[in-house]
């Protein structure tokens, strides 16, 4: 079947509408069907700052001193994601899917003190940066059921990734960083699949992985070199991971049904570069068990349990040894110090990969128009739990020759975590209908997500996994209307503020965050629509404040503007 789909737009956010639009070119020949769709686009956006840290004033006195500006964002970019599926068989095919991308980004940065200060005050520097990114990857699927009792799949993927990135702080003695990285990786992962009888299905498999990621930087202040031992060098980080496992699938009854095994996984990492050639491997053999109960044969309500093991590796940019010296206290080498709110920062060749072992519990309740309710339970075991950690590291010839603040990623401790989340979807006449007339056509979807965490390095409260807010609530509709041919909908996001106790010595703050979306879609024609749609509606003012021991703290406010996008979408 032939497809030929045009969409154009355009988006606003300041000044001025930038353009956006997708071609697909779609074709059948013979047992091969292929899809290309085309794309490019723009952006163009602008939020306000609002900065705040420890400050001297002129006559020596301690001030919070305070900087506001504006952040501008803009640039351009195109790509394609091809696909192809190809039936050899009613038994056999084969599918590629590729991706392709180039971009162009800029960024400008313009502060202003709020009051006058002494020298001794480090503000943050207006800035203009840019560069340009580039992506390709292709993944490959072949599934081949050659008997009724017998299955292969097979899988295999590439990708190479390239960052060009130029930042340049506009100071009396400017600091100019260039920097150029790529990242590449391999996948190939494949299982056979064989049934044993009337209840059991014996599965066999393996899954390979590649990841290298090579970095090369310059960095010039007042058109100097700051470090000639480190300009220009490549630092680069290597992971492999191999996973081999064995399950069986067993059909108990119609109303239960389990399947268990083991996972044999190993994780190598290597890290090298001026002073760094490090290798760390590891290895875990893990049960697998996950159990499943239908509470009636032929419905789809289930409850669903399982107990995994499973190991997350660590980022190879922060396995990286490349030593990066604070913008604002950029000459180590001559003896000056930096302060513990802009530490230096370096990687951490000797990183170990987390380890996580979990369990999992859910229900699941379908009505009979469709609706949803479902609640999931959640609790994980997690060691060798990787953090960020600013320490004041000595003297260390010829990097620094005086003690500075180091922030690296560590190894920093064990840690729990538990959760519940709920969720409930579907026609709201059906959910309610008290309060809806059944033949309604609004749809509705809620979730309420509540997380617990601690991490044993460090003393309550608040001594949560980074990142992981204590609650969050989500809320949406459609509405398809019956006089015009139009459909609407809105959705909701709401995090409140919280707390994360880093160490014993630093904290993180971060704000309540809201967002609303909404849209709206007219269709002119079977072939037709207009689409309009609005995200970040009325905002809150983002704010992260971290604070120290010794009363150090720094502070980041953000204020966002909404995005609005207007799309005209025809099949030709």
């Amino acid at each position: 079947m032939s497809q030929r789909d045009l969409r154009v737009g355009a988006g606003y956010n300041i000044n001025h509408p930038v353009p956006s639009g997708t071609f697909t070119y779609g074709e059948r020949f013979g047992p091969v069907s292929v899809s290309v769709p085309i794309s490019a686009f723009q952006w163009l956006q602008e939020m306000t700052s609002k900065i705040e840290r420890n400050g001297t004033a002129p006559d020596g006195q301690p001030v919070v001193a305070s900087q506001h500006g504006k952040m501008r964002n803009w640039g351009h970019g195109f790509n394609s994601a091809p696909r192809a599926n190809w039936k050899v068989s009613d038994d056999e095919t084969v599918s590629l899917v590729g991706f392709a991308q180039k971009g162009f980004w800029n960024n400008s940065v313009r502060l202003t003190p709020d009051a006058a200060y002494s020298n001794a005050t480090r503000l943050d520097d207006d800035a203009d940066n840019q560069g340009t990114w580039q992506m390709l990857r292709a993944n490959l699927t072949w599934n081949n059921r050659f008997s009724e009792t017998q299955k292969w799949e097979l899988k295999a993927g590439v990708q190479d990734a390239k960052n060009h990135i130029e930042n340049h702080t506009l100071t009396q003695r400017p600091v100019d960083a260039l920097l150029d990285s790529r990242d590449r990786s391999l996948t190939q992962a494949g299982k056979y699949s064989h049934i044993l009888g009337d209840e059991h299905t014996l599965t066999v498999g393996w899954d390979f992985e590649f990841r290298q990621r090579d970095e090369i930087r310059n960095t010039l202040v007042g058109g100097q070199a700051q470090d000639p031992r480190l300009n220009g060098e490549n630092f680069g980080a290597r992971i492999r991971r191999q996973a081999f496992f064995v399950q069986d699938e067993w059909e108990i009854n119609p109303q239960w049904s389990t399947y268990f095994g083991l996972r044999h996984e190993r994780i190598v990492t290597t890290s090298r570069g001026i002073d760094v050639d490090e290798r760390n491997s590891s290895s875990v053999l893990s049960p697998l068990w996950h159990l499943t109960y239908k509470l009636d044969p032929k419905g789809r309500d289930m409850i669903r349990a399982s107990i995994t093991r499973s190991y997350k590796a660590p980022e190879l940019t922060q396995m990286l040894g490349r030593y990066t010296p604070s913008s604002k206290f950029p000459d180590p080498r001559t003896g000056e110090q930096n302060e513990e709110i802009s530490p230096d920062r370096i990687g951490n060749p000797a990183l170990k990969p987390e380890l996580a072992t979990g369990f999992d519990l859910a229900y699941e309740k379908y009505l009979s128009g469709g609706s949803l309710f479902s609640v999931g339970l959640f609790h994980r075991n997690i060691s060798q739990l990787i953090r960020n950690v600013v320490t004041l590291d000595p003297a260390n010839p010829p990097f620094w020759t005086a003690p500075r603040y180091v922030n690296r990623p560590m190894n920093f401790s064990s840690a729990t975590t538990s959760g519940i989340e709920l969720e409930l979807k579907g026609r709201a006449g059906e959910l309610f209908p008290s309060l809806f007339d059944p033949k309604l056509p609004l749809n509705l979807r809620s979730s309420v997500s509540v997380y617990r965490s601690r991490v044993k390095a460090v003393d309550g409260p608040d001594n949560r996994l980074d990142q992981q807010q204590p609650w969050t609530a989500n809320l949406g509709l459609d509405y398809r209307f019956s006089t015009v041919p139009m459909t609407a909908g809105a959705n909701l996001n709401y995090t409140p503020v919280y707390t994360v106790r880093q160490t014993d010595t630093q904290s993180a703050e971060y704000s309540r965050n809201r967002g609303l979306d909404v849209f709206a879609q007219w269709m002119v024609s079977p072939k037709t629509s207009v689409r309009f749609s609005a995200n970040n509606l009325f905002p809150l003012d983002s704010r992260a404040e971290t604070t120290f021991a010794s009363g150090d703290f720094y502070a980041s406010g953000r204020g966002m503007k909404p995005w609005f996008q207007l799309n005209l979408e025809m099949k030709l």
